[in-house]
């Protein structure tokens, strides 16, 4: 079996802000529940996670040690 392989046209960082706008637009429009419950928690770590690719990117991360 080969790997399907494909060049990602948007950056990590763009993918991430886009998916967390998209499940908080989404869960405001649902009901108080599960479902919106899931997608608030969606929002918020794909958020961190776009924190995380910020702070790796940033020009002041040093190496362990």
């Amino acid at each position: 079996m080969q790997a399907r392989r494909f060049k990602e046209v948007a950056s990590v960082k763009d993918r991430l802000v886009r998916g967390s706008s998209d499940a908080r637009e989404k869960a405001r429009t649902l009901p108080p529940g599960k479902e919106r419950e899931i997608l608030m928690r969606l929002a918020r770590q794909t958020e961190i996670a776009s924190h995380l690719d910020a702070w790796l990117d940033s020009p002041g991360l040093q190496r362990p040690i």
